[in-house]
């Protein structure tokens, strides 16, 4: 009986089996930033405790930077003393940081990739619940909390029980139009914000086949919203690719060996699950939220639901208080919403492949002018490689706001903060009640070019409508 990537890369870095039952699991990769780790790094000083194993560790710093001037000192004293808090661990613990004056600073989900700290058949932990997005590369990655960072910083170790695995397979070709942000919020809205629990996912299908390894990144970080453990993708050719070359990534006769090993790590094609999903890609339009969940959403086309047509009294009462929060009529169309705010970045999508996507089809439009929109993206090198292909342009002339790298508008621990009952179309990864900085503050997630769309309309539109859109997404 063959065996799941999942299993393969679990079995390989367990260390024991604790008497409760779990697993005592080596994390091969430990990924840190300025939110999560000060607690962690205070108990190891308390504990007379060092770092155990400091060069599996990176630091860089994310969630609390601001991004329209990131001069220090900053404005605001807790950012600037969660940086320097930072600063001070990575120079006494002897850990690698990308620290702002790197160059390489970015959204830690960001920064692992294009690093090549991320690397199949390895595990990897952040205190970060989208950590999930390395599973885009054949590793297994989970987010995890506070005590747990202390954990892995002083034993490289955690305590964890194993998830059944969940095999969900996207096959048949996408329509025009349709992204990989949509495919993974047609996951969720089919399979429910907790449909995942106890699981890890793991993706595959024709469709994920064909996806780049970034689009593949997407998939994979939105696998917490669908209430998975990790969601990974097994590593191929296009990961090998995406790769080489990287800084933290072996090379020359190194290489070839470490690609082998990566191979071996994919699932055998007679590998059993715990379940098994299917999708036909042509049943994927372009997915929009409408409530305060993830899961609640659906395709663009499709009307705001009426609590009265709901099966029970349970989802009777979960579209009320979305709706009421959303300030959203039932039974009324999406499309045609007026947004305030468009977001375009977030570690779900602000990578380089985001941007020139939604460049495509901004270039000569102009955001309407009651919108306020603003691209972050997701690390000082994304920021470098727009600016060198001029797409920083095309979105400043569009009347974006073009801004340095950072968590921005994706959560509320930054100055980018939505303000009273203001709606943002948002290309970011939760809808929660008030994630975007005002407790009253309304979320539509959507694709980067849905985001666009909706920014030069004023209100949330079909891309392929605005820009008409004639092709599909991917190959």
């Amino acid at each position: 009986m063959g065996k799941t990537l999942f299993e393969k890369v679990w079995e390989a870095h367990t260390v024991r089996t604790l008497p409760n039952g779990q697993t005592q699991l080596l994390i091969g990769t430990h990924l840190i930033h300025e939110v999560t780790s000060p607690q962690a790094f205070g108990m190891l000083r308390d504990l007379g405790l060092p770092v155990k194993f400091p060069r599996r560790t990176f630091a860089t710093v994310d969630h609390i930077v601001p991004t329209d001037s990131q001069v220090e000192p900053f404005a605001d004293p807790l950012a600037a003393e969660m940086i320097r808090e930072l600063r001070r661990n990575a120079v006494e613990f002897g850990i690698t940081y990308f620290d702002l004056s790197s160059g390489k600073q970015g959204i830690v989900h960001v920064v692992g990739p294009e690093q090549g700290i991320t690397q199949p058949g390895t595990t990897i932990a952040c205190g970060d619940s989208h950590t999930a997005t390395h599973g885009a590369f054949g590793a297994i990655a989970f987010g995890i909390g506070t005590t747990q960072v202390r954990d892995v910083l002083a034993t490289q170790t955690m305590a964890m029980s194993k998830p059944k695995v969940r095999r969900i397979n996207v096959d048949g070709k996408l329509r025009a139009g349709v992204y990989a942000k949509d495919v993974i919020l047609h996951i969720i809205a089919q399979l429910g914000a907790k449909g995942g629990i106890g699981f890890a996912y793991e993706y595959g299908g024709e469709v994920l086949d064909r996806f780049s390894v970034e689009e593949r990144m997407t998939v994979c970080n939105m696998s917490i919203e669908g209430g998975a453990r990790c969601g990974y993708v097994n590593p191929d050719e296009k990961t090998f690719e995406y790769l080489k070359g990287r800084p933290y990534c072996p090379s020359g006769a190194e290489w070839d060996v470490a690609v082998a090993q990566w191979r071996s790590f994919a699932s055998d094609a007679d590998a059993v699950y715990d379940d098994v999903v299917n999708i036909r890609a042509e049943d994927i339009a372009p997915t929009v939220t409408w409530g305060i969940s993830p899961d609640q959403g659906f395709s663009i086309g499709s009307s705001v639901p009426d609590p009265a047509a709901a099966a029970d009294e349970l989802e009777r009462e979960s579209i009320r208080e979305a709706l009421e929060y959303m300030k959203l009529p039932a039974g009324a169309p999406i499309k045609g919403t007026k947004i305030d705010v468009a977001f375009v970045g977030s570690c779900t999508n602000g990578r380089l492949s985001d941007f020139r996507e939604v460049a495509r089809y901004l270039k000569g439009r102009k955001v309407a002018a009651h919108v306020k929109a603003i691209a972050v993206p997701g690390s000082q090198i994304v920021d470098h490689l727009c600016r060198q292909e001029g797409l920083d342009k095309v979105f400043t002339e569009a009347g974006f706001e073009w801004r340095g790298a950072g968590c921005s508008m994706c959560l509320a621990m930054n100055p980018d903060k939505l303000v009273g009952d203001q709606l943002c179309a948002s290309s970011s990864n939760r809808n929660f009640k008030g994630r975007q900085g005002s407790p009253t503050g309304r979320t539509i997630l959507m694709s980067p070019v849905m985001v666009a769309a909706a920014a030069v309309s004023g209100a949330v539109a079909d891309a392929r409508e605005v820009f008409e859109v004639t092709e599909p997404a991917a190959a």
